[in-house]
């Protein structure tokens, strides 16, 4: 039994970051229709605006090219290459106007689906891309048969619209045969420019449901089950559990920090069973008394044992305990506030050592 989940179970919409990762790999979205419609129009355009003079200036220079051929010398190779020049130039003259908006409108619809990018993996070759069978499963699979429906659609809409568009053209062309050849043309330009728009307008409608339809589409195929969407927060945020331990682990070495400084210390502050703060004060190394550890219940004991059994001497003051303990960090120097209070225990502690005077104390 495969184990990629079913459809069905997919009910979570695709998270920001697997969004993120499946345009990196060029999985897009794309509209087949805009393209072809980005076409007609660049067609369209040239049919209103460059055909005209496109195919006045051709027409004159293919009048002249083949009413007087005693005017191009073909005696031998330059003279040949020469004249295929000429006709080559005039010929991209003509078509350079609906080249170039072909190409521009085409980029324009490109870009205006998904922003270019160059991705390595489109381009890669793989296996599954000449596969026969994957083949036979596009063009007759689920997909395969949207996309045939979708042409017929297509073509039965289209050629709906253009018999609308041209069912009168009949005495339009009738009247143009008794004009001059310059005249007819413009009136098979204005017969092809109604059944450009036509084509257009079709495609337009096309092109716009296509479009969604392949957003939509996109956005359905992405949808993710729920154990996606905690496994994917689990790799982005880090498993809680694993956090939870680290966290366990950080703390229990800045417990195991603290305890190695406490037999170091000046002397502890302590109520007697709740709070501890073990502070360092050396005249000619610190600047004011600095925390090097503290803690509340078992923590605080402990910190109580460590300094009694090393003779560190403990105070047992609640009232700056419990304010201390609030205040301070391990590491840092007491605030300010505390400098009063604790200068009066540094004063005991350095009157009880031997070959130090009572009177001296903070600096």
């Amino acid at each position: 039994m495969s184990e990629a989940p079913d459809k069905d179970s997919k009910t979570e919409p695709a998270t920001e970051k697997k969004i993120r990762d499946t345009v990196e790999k060029g999985q897009l979205p794309f509209s087949k229709e805009a393209p072809i419609f980005a076409s007609l129009t660049a067609s369209l355009v040239f049919a209103l605006f460059f055909a005209q003079d496109s195919a006045v200036r051709l027409g004159g220079f293919l009048s002249i090219f083949l009413e007087r051929p005693d005017a191009w010398p073909l005696e031998n190779t330059a003279d040949a290459i020469a004249v295929y020049r000429l006709v080559f130039t005039e010929i991209a003259r003509a078509i350079a106007a609906i080249m170039i908006l072909l190409v521009s409108f085409g980029f324009v619809a490109a870009a205006f689906q998904n922003t270019p990018r160059f991705v390595l993996d489109r381009i890669q070759p793989k296996l599954e891309r000449i596969s026969p069978m994957s083949g036979w499963k596009r063009l007759f699979g689920a997909k395969g048969l949207v996309e045939f429906l979708k042409s017929v659609a297509k073509l039965c809409l289209t050629v709906a619209c253009v018999g609308f568009a041209l069912g009168d053209v009949h005495p339009d062309l009738l009247a143009g045969m008794m004009t001059s050849p310059s005249e007819f043309t413009m009136v098979i330009r204005d017969i092809g420019v109604r059944l450009l728009t036509a084509v257009v307008l079709v495609m337009a409608a096309i092109a716009v449901a296509d479009f969604v339809w392949q957003r939509y589409h996109w956005l359905q195929d992405l949808m993710m089950t729920k154990q996606e969407v905690k496994d994917e927060h689990k790799q982005a945020e880090g498993d809680p559990i694993l956090k939870a331990r680290m966290r366990s682990l950080a703390r229990d070495r800045v417990r195991q920090r603290m305890m190695s400084a406490v037999p170091r210390a000046t002397l502890v502050i302590a109520n007697p069973t709740h709070y501890a703060i073990a502070l360092r004060y050396e005249r000619d190394r610190d600047a004011a008394p600095t925390v090097v550890a503290k803690g509340v219940d078992l923590v605080a004991l402990r910190i109580r044992e460590i300094a009694e059994a090393n003779g560190v001497p403990v105070f047992e003051n609640p009232p700056l305990a419990r304010s201390m303990y609030k205040q301070v960090s391990v590491d840092s120097m007491i605030p300010h506030q505390f400098y009063h209070a604790v200068a009066e225990l540094v004063r005991i502690v350095y009157a009880k050592r031997p070959g130090s005077a009572a009177n001296k104390g903070l600096a």
